[in-house]
């Protein structure tokens, strides 16, 4: 009776889980602000260049995962507003798959497009390093097919198809000047029938070194006989939004810039994605840099006006809009439920959750998702011959920050390996600097620091700015993040928030102590500041290590 009253109690709670995270609601940054309107950022979070399509009434969105996996995680929403993270189209490893012991910081999956053809979704992005890649699947939840590599080559980004009334498939690119030796240039390919080869050399349709230095992340339409490409220009942080034109595929284009900052506090506003509503209505999404919060995600009204788009509030009348804060939802015949990216884990599954990624491809032997027991058991895993600091571990399990003021907090309980001294496990807060709240397994015991890493990517060592010794294995982690819109003026247009970090601690879940130092947040390699979890050991051999057992990881307001 018993074995059968757990079995009960654990059928429902699956079932309350899935529905929970189904309409998980952020504590910390909600877009839809009840009364019809939404806010901007709708997605305040570091979904860097996102491109959305509409199947029926569902919008799907996916974004640039560099290095991080699973990668090109997969959005939905039925009112563009509200969205929830439904999987990822590349759930372990990036081709070739090699050793997941090193992640490749700023690599990989730059800039996709996801686009709906013949009952198939495809995603295409540009690895600057190998070339433009697909993936299809029929469900958007997966499963998708393994990376093709459409066309190879160097600095090839930034990819986007169109399928023509003629049966015709084309791809638009950038290059990466870093890999290509050139850049702002925007290209067309032919495809096969299947989207998968390249079967014509790329031509260069749009030159913008003249008056659109630094285009790039093209996406590709067609409408009223009009072949359209909205590409970004200016420059990631101060850019601006442009539109090239032409009834002939290859062009020649016209260009006109619809999106621009103006008097908006919303710098850079580009690179993004123009969709439709079943009523009629044009949106586009584009992001904003703030720095170490990585590429926002606003949301745009958009009109045609003589055949051109004009994005956000054209106040002049001269075809380019600004960035709105708020505005009335877009019409999609109803009112839907409100929902937000899942942030918080009771870790009552038994897959990883969809909001965490890895630093590289995945290794099996990195975790146990113990559902039935809820936590996930990260193993120590040993850090690479040649450690630095945490910028060379692959094995971190970390999430995307979810607003501009917020508290994670971790409970865990670290069971290190008797017989090893140097395993680590804790809380931390990633970027080309970092820090966070560490365990220890030393030759005193166990022992809490709170240590922080300048200039990790340069290869920097961590410094320990405080440390407790602890008599027991179980402890609550806590990070506050606070940022009072204050910038950093040495940045890229002046346009980087200063974001503070203040770390703290407790025994018991209720009293918290401080430890350390404050620290200021900084991006990663393309990304934004990442938070989450590790467990590790010495780049030693041994027949097995330790582990910690993350009973919970949660996001709140304070």
């Amino acid at each position: 009776m018993k074995r059968l009253t757990q079995t009960l109690a654990f059928c429902l709670l699956t079932v309350f889980t899935a529905v929970a995270q189904k309409n998980y609601v952020s504590e910390v940054w909600v877009s839809d602000l009840g009364n019809g309107k939404y806010k901007n950022p709708v997605l305040y979070a570091d979904y860097s260049d996102p491109d959305a399509c509409r199947v029926g009434d569902d919008f799907y969105m996916t974004s640039s995962s560099f290095n991080c996996l699973p990668g090109l995680q997969i959005l939905h929403s039925k009112d563009l507003v509200n969205w929830t993270i439904i999987g990822a189209a590349v759930p372990y490893a990036l081709t070739p798959i090699e050793t997941p012991e090193r992640p490749e910081h700023g690599n990989r999956v730059w800039a996709p497009s996801i686009r709906h053809h013949n009952g198939e979704f495809y995603i295409f992005w540009g690895d600057p390093d190998q070339g433009a890649f697909m993936v299809k699947a029929k469900d958007p939840k997966g499963p998708w097919t393994e990376p093709v590599l459409v066309k190879p080559g160097k600095g090839i980004i930034d990819t986007c198809p169109l399928w023509d009334e003629d049966g015709k498939v084309y791809l638009v690119h950038a290059y990466a000047g870093s890999r290509a030796g050139l850049k702002s240039v925007i290209t067309i390919c032919e495809l096969n029938k299947e989207a998968t080869k390249a079967i014509t050399p790329s031509r260069i349709i749009f030159d913008g070194h003249e008056a659109h230095q630094t285009c790039e992340g093209p996406k590709f339409y067609k409408r009223n006989g009009y072949y359209y490409i909205f590409h970004p220009a200016g420059g990631v942080p101060t850019g601006w939004q442009v539109v090239l034109r032409s009834k002939n595929v290859y062009g020649p284009y016209e260009w006109k810039t619809v999106l621009a900052q103006g008097d908006s506090p919303v710098n850079g506003p580009h690179q993004g994605a123009w969709v439709d509503t079943p009523s009629g209505e044009d949106w586009f999404f584009h992001f904003q840099d703030v720095g170490a919060y990585g590429r926002l995600v606003h949301l745009q009204p958009m009109k045609w006006v003589n055949d051109w788009p004009v994005i956000g509030i054209d106040k002049d009348g001269d075809g380019c809009g600004e960035p709105v804060l708020t505005y009335q939802k877009p019409n999609v015949g109803k009112t839907y439920p409100i929902c937000t990216p899942q942030e918080s884990d009771e870790f009552d599954g038994y897959t990883l959750s969809p909001q965490w990624q890895w630093h590289a491809n995945i290794n099996e032997k990195w975790a146990y998702y113990a559902g039935d027991q809820s936590y996930v058991r990260l193993y120590s895993y040993p850090v690479p011959q040649d450690y630095k600091n945490l910028w060379d571990v692959a094995n971190l399990l970390l999430q995307k920050t979810p607003s501009d003021n917020f508290t994670a907090t971790m409970k865990l309980t670290f069971t290190p390996n008797p017989k090893l001294k140097g395993e680590r496990t804790g809380l931390v807060v990633m970027g080309r600097d970092y820090a966070g709240l560490i365990l220890e397994n030393t030759d005193k015991g166990l022992v809490l620091s709170q240590i922080e890493c300048k200039k990790a990517d340069k290869g920097q060592p961590e410094q320990t700015n405080s440390s407790t010794d602890l008599t027991q294995n179980t402890v609550y982690l806590k990070v506050r993040f606070s940022c009072d819109g204050k910038k950093i003026k040495a940045s890229e247009g002046g346009n980087d928030l200063i974001i503070m970090c203040n770390f703290s601690y407790s025994l018991d879940g209720k009293k918290f102590s401080p430890l350390g130092n404050p620290f200021q947040a900084k991006e990663g390699q393309w990304i934004g500041t990442k938070v989450g979890m590790f467990c590790t050991r010495p780049a030693i051999v041994t027949n097995d290590g330790g582990w910690t057992d993350v009973d919970w990881f949660r996001i709140t307001k304070k």
